[in-house]
């Protein structure tokens, strides 16, 4: 079954295409046999469930971690052929436009945490085709672009190591609505500014230039936003080949600190931080993605995403509540800053990583 799957990685090379089409779960052992409750499919289902009727958290506007976990949904809805599960969803967000009873709820700011609320409803037109999504999708894709810096890079750049997912992102749901390769090569380029800038030779991220700490969550959204730019760029693109360097040297780096009941803490490389749920689930997203696709050996890393699983549904309480997120973190240069922050139960950074992690696991 492995040689199948080397197979198709080749295939996909030769073509010059993204290598998108992955491996079946039922060819690699260690992601079949789930025990009980704990299949991605059951996980997955409970999660997106709780997350229909939730009411919004944090902030006035919508909060980026709700949009996040709006399109982790979005993508289990699809992926399990979900169609009810995916109307309820759209409905939830029809208010949040203007107009609507919510409409006093859009984000404002040009900022990556408010522009990406764009995701969602270009996620709605992926899966419907409805102009209307694509429209309201494109314009916040748009905007984030519309004053670029002079070196060509989005105005919202702050080298947050947060971005590489909530920058890149939604350009890249707009190239996957329209295909026009703009987008696409906007978050690429932004993405490799952001490598070169804070990755360290250690294959992890500092949260900014000068806040020289590891943070979970912080890694964790670089980790998955590699994994979509992965998912979506063709071989033959000129940033494909360092985001992947990046990407596969901190997956290794990763599995080193790795704990082994699966999970990671809250500050990746101190013992005495606590297991953080939101950075394994978005390191679990990440490594599941990467055995699938053929970017990791299935040796020892697939092993390692399970365990991550494992570990990841272990933080889904009876109420499909995630427990263990780190809660809503800026940068500041300070250790004790990270080592205090408060531990939350059912909040929405939490229950985004874990429906990216099944869909991984669904594809």
């Amino acid at each position: 079954m492995r040689t199948l799957a080397a197979v198709r990685v080749v295939a996909a090379m030769v073509l010059g295409v993204a290598m998108v089409g992955q491996v079946r779960a039922a060819e690699i052992p260690e992601f079949t046999n789930w025990p009980k409750d704990m299949s991605p499919q059951e996980v997955g289902k409970r999660v997106s469930e709780h997350f229909v009727p939730q009411e919004h958290q944090y902030t006035a506007t919508i909060h980026y971690s709700e949009i996040c976990t709006w399109y982790g949904a979005m993508t289990f809805a699809q992926l399990t052929k979900d169609t009810d599960l995916r109307d309820r969803l759209i409905k939830k967000f029809e208010p949040l436009q203007v107009g609507g009873t919510e409409a006093a709820r859009i984000p404002v700011r040009h900022h990556v945490d408010d522009s990406i609320f764009g995701v969602a409803p270009l996620e709605f037109a992926i899966q419907t085709g409805d102009a209307k999504w694509l429209a309201l999708g494109k314009s916040w894709a748009d905007r984030q672009w519309e004053n670029p810096q002079p070196d060509g890079l989005s105005a919202e750049t702050r080298y947050w190591i947060d971005d590489m997912y909530m920058l890149t992102i939604l350009q890249l749901e707009a190239y996957r609505a329209t295909k026009d390769r703009k987008y696409l090569d906007r978050a690429a380029v932004e993405m490799v500014s952001y490598l070169d800038k804070l990755q360290q030779p250690n294959g992890l991220f500092y949260h900014a230039p000068d806040v020289k700490y590891f943070w979970g969550r912080g890694d964790g959204w670089v980790a998955a936003g590699m994994t979509e730019m992965l998912r979506s760029l063709p071989n033959d693109h000129p940033q494909r080949a360092r985001i992947m360097k990046s990407y596969q040297l901190m997956m290794s780096s990763l599995l080193k600190y790795q704990n082994k009941d699966g999970s990671w803490r809250q500050l990746i490389d101190r013992e005495d931080s606590w297991p953080e749920s939101s950075s394994t689930g978005m390191f679990a997203f990440a490594l599941i993605s990467g055995v699938k696709n053929g970017w990791l050996p299935a040796q020892g890393n697939a092993a390692a995403a399970r365990r991550a699983w494992l570990s990841l549904a272990g933080f889904v309480d009876q109420n499909a509540d995630v427990t263990q997120v780190c809660e809503g973190t800026g940068k500041l240069d300070s250790l004790s800053y990270y080592y205090e922050r408060k531990r939350r139960t059912g909040d929405f950074h939490g229950q985004a990583p874990v429906l990216w992690a099944a869909s991984a696991l669904l594809r």
